[in-house]
């Protein structure tokens, strides 16, 4: 059966799923946004297993536990600073869509939860990364072997809205 799509608008760290999604740097440091409310809520763990892993480049994803969280891992999914668009930008989100949802599968979670990466400091826009990030995931849905269900952590309206226009909802 296909995974299933859903939009929420909950503070990802707080979600019982598997796995939650990060939004992530290449240098795996828990900064601002999804990456600061992990560090905070997660406890200093999840920063130090970060650092025994080293760097992730963009498009690509690895997986920590989840320290005090709700969830049992973390998937750190690096996505591109957004550079006006000629430079992959496009293609590297989705990668990193995808390659979240494969370490997903990877770690046998039934749930993950994503937030709306490279939007915020990364400066991607809002309803590209929409439509990207969902067409990447409707596209990994179909052959979801342990994945049962996506969840879109999606802080505010504009970002819901974004998400839920380009899931057709």
């Amino acid at each position: 059966m296909p995974a299933t799509i859903e939009l929420a608008k909950v503070d990802i760290t707080r979600l019982r799923v598997d796995a939650i999604v990060n939004a992530a740097n290449e240098a795996l440091q828990l900064g601002s946004g999804v990456a600061g409310a992990i560090r905070q809520h997660g406890g200093p763990t999840i920063q130090e297993e970060c650092d025994r892993i080293g760097t992730c480049a963009v498009g690509q994803a690895v997986v920590t536990k989840a320290g005090n969280l709700p969830a049992r891992w973390i998937i750190h999914a690096v996505g591109p600073v957004w550079k006006g668009g000629s430079f992959g930008e496009e293609m590297l989100l989705a990668s990193a869509v995808l390659q979240a949802l494969r370490r997903g599968e990877d770690i046998g979670a039934t749930s993950v939860a994503l937030p709306a990466i490279s939007t915020g400091v990364f400066g991607f826009p809002l309803p590209l990364a929409a439509e990207i990030t969902v067409a990447a995931a409707k596209s990994f849905a179909p052959n979801a072997e342990y994945v049962q269900k996506i969840v879109f952590c999606l802080p505010d309206d504009d970002v819901h809205d974004a998400f839920q226009k380009a899931l057709g909802t």
